[in-house]
Parts: C-alpha cells; structure tokens; sequence
C-alpha cells in the first residue's frame, strides 16, 4: 500500500514502528547533538567537495582562455567566448526537472555517480579539441550532465534538517565548494606551467588534469554518497528515528509523498517557488558574471596573466567567511527574506563600484563587494524557499526549478557582458544591476503574501491548514 493510500501519519509511523522501541522516551539532548553532528560531517565534506568540483570544471573556462585558448581555438572573434559560456546552460537549465523527479526513482547513488562520470568525460575531452565547435560540443554534454548535480543535493540536504538548520549547512555545502574553488586559479596556472608537455598547450593540460581528477571523484562518490534519511545506511536505528522524528514534528514530512502530474503542473502554479527561483537567479547571474569575466576584467586594469589569475583568490575567500556569518545570522533569528535583501544591497554598491570606479583598487573592492553580495543571496534563497514548502514532491519541484533559473541566471550572467563592451561592460553591469532591483520587489511581495497568510490562519479567517501541514508557519 502506497503512502498516498494509508494517510501520511500512518506511513511515517509505520515506517518508525519497525525501529526499535524507546519506550516512548525523548532523545537527550546530548544524542540528539551527536547525532546531527555525525550527519553534518558524513554529509556535508563530501558534498561541497563534489559541488566544488563541479564548478571549478564549469568556470575553468575563463582561466583557459587566458592561458592560451583564445589564440589557439579563436574563440574571442566574435562572440564565439560568448556562445561557448552560454550553451552549457541550455541542457543545464531543461534538465533540472526532470532529473530531480527521477532521483528517488534510480537512487541517489546510481545518478549521482553516472553525473560525475559523464561532466568528469566531457571534462577530459575538452583537453583535445582542435576548433571552438568541438569545444561547444563539449561545453553542451557537461551541462547535461551537471544539471541534475547540484537540485539532487539541495533536495537531498533539506530532507535532513528542521527548517531553521537548513542555511548554514545550505551555507557550508554551497560556501566549502566556492572556497576550494576559489583557488582553482592558482592550481590551474600550476597546471598550465605543463605547457608543451606531450605536445599539449597549458590550457589542454588544465582541463585533462582536473577532468582525471572529477572521473576519480566518481568512485568515491559511488562509495560514499548519502541516500535520504528513511534510506541511509550509516546511521544506527536509533539515529535514524531520531531525524525522521525531528523533521516529522517539524513540518511533517519526513517521509516522501508520491509523485505524480497532477502534482508536478499544482506545484508549478504556485507562484511564490517562482518569486524564490528569480530572486536566486539574481545571485546567480553575480556569480557567474564574476567567475567567467574576473580574470579578463583584471586583465582590463593592467595586471599580469599570472596577477590575473592569483588576485580572482581573495573575493571568494571574502565571500565565504561573510556568506556564512550571514547565514548563521538568518538561522538564529528565524528569518530569511531582510538578510537576502542586504545582502543584495551590498551586490548593488559593489555592482556599481566595478562599473564606474576611477581607480584600479576602487573597481577591485567592487568584485569584493559584489561576490560577497550575491554568494549569500544564493543559500539564503534556496533556505526561503526549503523552509516555506511541505512535502517530498514540492520540495523536489522547488529546489529544481531554482537550480533552473540559476543556470538561466547564468546564461544571463556570460551573454550580457558582451566582448564590444571591454574593459567596463556597463551594458553588462546595468543588467545584472536589474536583477537585484527585481530580488528586492520580490522580497516585498513575497514577504507581504506571507505575513498576511500567517496572520489570517491565526485570525481564523483561513481554515485549511498552511501548505496542508496542521501547526505549519511561514518563514519570513
């Protein structure tokens, strides 16, 4: 019998039944604590340094073409950089859905090691392409297959955590892999000193290195990547009641519904995942202007290639420790949606400083700013957005059209700083300046619909239950 059939208690109490018995007792505060602490670092290691892999083979491409690509391939007639950027997001973008539906389906550790494996190839294979076509291609099969990567481990993540857990650990997963990554330049200049080696240029020699290292990664994935809570195998029980008992009191749904079309279209029609998915494409649209303009925007104001590629370090350093404070911050106080807006402001100032800045350092404290900015929006929106949805089948829709709109926000962030608008790329500057005017409108009225919905079931003027969920508040 399904869950749909039996009622959602009876399905999370027959799952608990078969566990040992408690007595019906409360877990010490002390197990309690144990216990979330063995999740957070059997969890989260793994997947940031999975996460940062992935990036670092997304956003390698900037750091190629400055180590000789461009010459070679002459991908900067044109807008053929342009084109090359963009079209990882296309299957990137339209696979997200679909992906994370199927997760629960073939099993967390069946998909996520045939993602790795397949970017981990595709990665490898960019080392011998001879024109910018072949590259293209390339670019192509590793957005297919990093797009269900990044939705299955958010999804995975927030089935794991009470809702005001859910930043910091959304913080330390996204924030550990854009810290490893920021030194990402540094390693690749490392690895293009290989030029010549084998007849290979330094830039061949950075995607074939990091490509063997993502293909290695794939094993140990497949070895130890966790499952959703009701599968796990690492935990005792014991543990494994308490977190389902945990999630299950604090908005009941511990356990996964079952996924259906209906479901799926009802899901899409709310629009608050919508207003939560845009608000995230503005931090994304940020970032990924940032990882693939940074080094050409530091070219720009006179350094070094080597200069270039050791000064895109500090701002994610930056952009880790104040992310996190922020974060941390947001879970202490129960609230979402005033930090996500300061922390856009703060991507707005810098925004403006890297535009029209008079002075090399000015322009460079804007990247400070503006990576600082966007880096905490992205957690803070997949948090507002894992903390004001119930159930598996929404929380699977939400968290992949997020991750969907941040491709687009990628997409946005490599087309709208166009090759002709070198060195400043105002055109560029004012675009992604518009995203975070539209975050700020969104927050507004996200926050307004959901105040007014808390306050109206508290008046008795709505009688079902908020999201179906009897005792369930939304998080501001």
């Amino acid at each position: 019998m399904s869950v749909e059939e039996k009622g959602f208690d009876d399905a999370i109490r027959d799952h608990i039944e078969h566990l040992p018995d408690t007595k019906g007792e409360e877990f010490d505060k002390e197990f309690e604590r144990k216990t979330i602490r063995y999740v957070d670092f059997r969890m989260l290691p793994l997947l940031g340094l999975v996460y940062s892999v992935s990036l670092i083979d997304r956003a390698n491409l900037a750091i190629a073409r400055t180590a000789g690509m461009e010459d070679d391939l002459q991908i900067e007639i044109g807008e053929r950089y342009s084109m090359v950027s963009c079209f990882y997001f296309v299957p990137y973008v339209l696979l997200q859905l679909p992906s994370n539906l199927l997760l629960r389906r073939f099993g967390v550790r069946s998909c996520i090691t045939s993602y790795i494996l397949g970017w981990g190839a595709a990665q490898l294979g960019m080392a011998f392409v001879t024109d910018w076509k072949q590259l293209l291609a390339c670019r192509v099969l590793l957005g297919a297959f990093e797009a269900g990567f990044f939705p299955a481990m958010t999804f995975i993540i927030t089935t794991w955590y009470k809702r005001h857990e859910m930043q910091a650990r959304l913080a330390i997963f996204y924030l550990s892999a854009i810290c490893i990554s920021g030194f990402t330049p540094i390693l690749s200049y490392a690895i293009s000193l290989l030029k010549g080696k084998r007849g290979l240029n330094g830039w061949a020699w950075i995607f074939l290195v990091e490509g063997a290292i993502t293909l290695a990664l794939g094993i140990l994935v497949f070895l130890y990547i966790p499952d959703f809570p009701d599968r796990n195998t690492f935990l005792t029980p014991e543990q494994t009641r308490l977190v389902l008992e945990r999630v299950q009191r604090d908005r009941g749904d511990a356990l996964a519904d079952k996924i259906t079309t209906r479901k799926v279209f009802n899901h899409l029609g709310d629009w608050l995942i919508w207003a939560y998915s845009l608000m995230f494409m503005g931090g994304t649209m940020v970032s990924y202007a940032i990882s693939f303009f940074n080094t050409t925007i530091l070219r720009s104001m006179g350094y070094s290639v080597a200069a270039s590629l050791l000064l895109t370090t500090p701002p994610y350093i930056a952009a880790v420790i104040s992310a996190f404070i922020f974060s941390r911050m947001s879970d202490k106080t129960k609230h979402r949606a005033g930090f996500i807006a300061l922390q856009t402001l703060i991507t707005i100032v810098g925004l403006v400083l890297m535009g029209y800045g008079s002075q090399n350092g000015v322009r460079y404290f804007g990247i400070f700013l503006s990576y600082m900015g966007a880096s905490g929006v992205i957690p803070g929106a997949l948090a507002y957005s894992a903390n004001n949805v119930v159930s598996h089948s929404k929380r699977s829709v939400s968290t992949a059209l997020l991750i969907a709109w941040g491709g687009i926000g990628g997409i946005l962030g490599t087309t709208v700083f166009r090759q002709q608008d070198f060195p400043r790329y105002i055109n560029g500057i004012w675009a992604t300046l518009g995203a975070q005017f539209l975050t700020l409108v969104l927050l507004v009225a996200t926050t307004t619909t959901l105040r007014r919905r808390n306050r109206r079931f508290k008046e008795g003027k709505i009688t079902e239950p908020l999201e179906g969920q009897p005792g369930f508040f939304y998080t501001l």
